[in-house]
């Protein structure tokens, strides 16, 4: 999870909504691997998610499924605000468990 979460910051480093949303590459890049964090998700167990419960894992496999089932439905909206506002926060939460 945490390499796939540094990947996308590192992917949108110095980016604007704009530059990210007319990257086709990019935004591919990116919700490839919000949907691999996700799918990581899935298969922790639920002690281990009841123990960590400021890691939003519901949240996180949520978004992976909307990403897999309704690909061209993806807002890319909502998904530039979890990169740019929530993805640093759950590095760092990341990190430190």
């Amino acid at each position: 999870m945490i390499l796939h979460t540094r990947k996308i910051i590192t992917y949108c480093e110095n980016k604007t909504y704009e530059s990210f949303s007319s990257d086709d590459i990019l935004v591919e890049a990116c919700v490839f691997n919000l949907s691999q964090i996700g799918e990581i998700c899935h298969g922790i167990s639920d002690e281990f998610i009841s123990e960590h419960p400021n890691i939003p894992w519901n949240q996180m496999y949520g978004l992976r499924n909307r990403i897999i089932h309704d690909y061209d439905g993806v807002n890319l909206k909502l998904i530039w605000e979890i990169i740019s506002g929530d993805l640093p926060e759950l590095l760092n939460d990341l990190e430190s468990l």
